[in-house]
């Protein structure tokens, strides 16, 4: 991104200021696990890459790193495209990972950056928002949102935002119907200066006036996104203007947007020296914190654990299986004054169904009445629900 040097809107926000956007534990225990061994790491291998620019090894390189990142958080080939374009002679990919909404599944919220360099290695400009990416992607990867995800790894950028503008005409016109875009939330330039007190985060509206009726939609979810910061890391936040990045594609398209920009601006990105030294990489993960929990609010995840996360965490165990009179149920790791046991046949039928009080850690439910087959055994209590299937022979 080419460096700015604007004069600020200053408007920090506490968690006060929003009464309708509560804090909500499920989103900071989902943030608190942004790593910074991952954020420096990865980093340090950005870095690594080289010059990320048209028609460069480096830049193809990168392009495959970020998809090898991507397919090691679980995501599939399906989920992971290529958006191929040309110019100035040059072949370039955007890469685009999607994880789809439960309950909008055709409105999207796109989370984006450019991987590309100019001049130099581009560790801040923009590896630090690449690396941000990486980590949201990571973290929301099994947590449902309402809204569908969109990660997009944008290159062309440092040229004039060529990248996006392909996109938005070719992919986000180009389907039929037109793409439905909830936000566009980017992230460059994030990493901080070395040596400085790293402590605020400048969140990007849309002030332009061609057109202009995306703009105050575009303030209520950067107010949103500002809350959030405050909600699920250290930082503070300061409201600004959108300006010269891949959001202003979307932002000429009419879309919505909102993004993220380092509050002391330095001075190496297009040179030779944008290089990890010189940047502030716990900052940077701060930034990730805060990028996850604003997501989270963004995309209206789920607030609780789902079934398979909680079963993970708690790790309540039923045997034998298969079982023949007697089945035993271990809690694991779970808590709890009261719980439900249930048995489902395969037609759905309710077939037992048992309440233990204060349980001790290890309880026999007597199978021996039923058939049998194969069962759907649920545990409920006042934590969560677990459902397993169970053979008795």
């Amino acid at each position: 991104m080419t460096t700015k040097f604007k004069l600020q809107f200053v408007l920090f926000l506490t968690t006060m200021n929003f009464y309708a956007q509560n804090f909500v534990q499920r989103y900071a225990d989902i943030a608190n696990q942004v790593s910074q061994a991952n954020i420096t790491n990865n980093l340090t291998a950005y870095e690594g890459l080289g010059i990320k620019y048209r028609n460069t090894a480096a830049l193809e390189n990168t392009y495959q790193w970020l998809v090898d990142k991507y397919k090691s958080y679980g995501y599939t080939d399906a989920q992971i495209v290529t958006d191929t374009y040309s110019y100035s002679g040059a072949t370039c990919k955007n890469l685009i990972v999607t994880k789809q909404g439960t309950v909008y599944p055709n409105t999207y919220i796109i989370v984006c950056g450019h991987y590309d360099s100019i001049t130099g290695t581009g560790t801040n400009d923009n590896g630090s928002g690449t690396v941000s990416i990486l980590e949201m992607a990571r973290l929301l990867k099994d947590v449902n949102t309402e809204y569908s995800i969109k990660f997009i790894n944008f290159s062309g950028e440092e040229d004039g935002l060529m990248g996006s503008k392909h996109y938005v005409s070719s992919v986000v016109n180009g389907t039929n119907p037109k793409m439905n875009i909830r936000l566009v939330f980017n992230l460059d330039e994030v990493g901080g200066v070395a040596g400085m007190i790293n402590n605020t985060i400048t969140c990007e509206r849309d002030t332009d006036n061609s057109p202009s009726t995306n703009n105050a939609v575009s303030s209520t979810f950067t107010n949103e996104l500002m809350t959030s910061v405050e909600l699920y890391s250290p930082l503070n936040a300061v409201l600004s203007y959108a300006y010269d990045s891949d959001y202003m594609s979307f932002e000429d398209n009419g879309e919505i947007i909102t993004g993220f920009f380092e509050k002391n601006v330095s001075t190496h990105p297009h040179h030779t020296t944008d290089l990890l030294v010189n940047m502030d990489p716990v900052y940077n993960y701060n930034v990730a914190k805060a990028a996850v929990g604003g997501l989270l609010h963004l995309t209206k995840a789920e607030t609780t654990l789902s079934n398979s996360e909680f079963d993970n965490k708690i790790k309540v165990n039923f045997f034998p299986n298969p079982a023949d009179d007697f089945l035993q149920i271990n809690l694991g790791n779970l808590n709890t004054e009261k719980y439900a046991v249930s048995m489902i046949d395969l037609n759905g039928k309710l077939v037992l169904e048992k309440t233990y009080e204060h349980p001790k850690l290890t309880e026999m439910l007597d199978v021996s009445q039923l058939n049998k087959g194969m069962y759907l055994i649920k545990l409920q209590s006042d934590e969560g629900e677990i459902a397993k299937k169970i053979v008795i022979q």
